[in-house]
C-alpha cells in the first residue's frame, strides 16, 4: 500500500526524496520505496522521518483502514 501520507508530508516541506534521504541517513531509493509501498522501514528510521518532518508516526505510518 503506497504512503501517499508520508509523500505529501515531504512536498509540503518542500523536501524532495534525495533530500529527505540524506537528511534521515538513507539512498534517495529507500525513501521511494517507502513511498511507494515496497519498503517497510524499521522503526527507528520511521522516527527518524517523523522528526525531519515534524509528524507523529501515527500521522505518517499509522494505517486507518485497518
Amino acid at each position: 500500500m503506497k504512503n501517499i501520507k508520508l509523500k505529501l508530508a515531504r512536498v509540503e516541506k518542500d523536501l524532495s526524496q534525495e533530500e529527505l534521504a540524506k537528511t534521515v541517513g538513507v539512498s534517495r531509493q529507500t525513501i521511494g520505496l517507502i513511498e511507494s509501498g515496497k519498503y517497510n522501514p524499521s522503526l527507528s528510521l520511521c522516527i527518524n522521518i517523523c522528526k525531519a518532518l515534524s509528524r507523529t508516526l501515527n500521522d505518517l505510518f499509522w494505517d486507518e483502514e485497518t
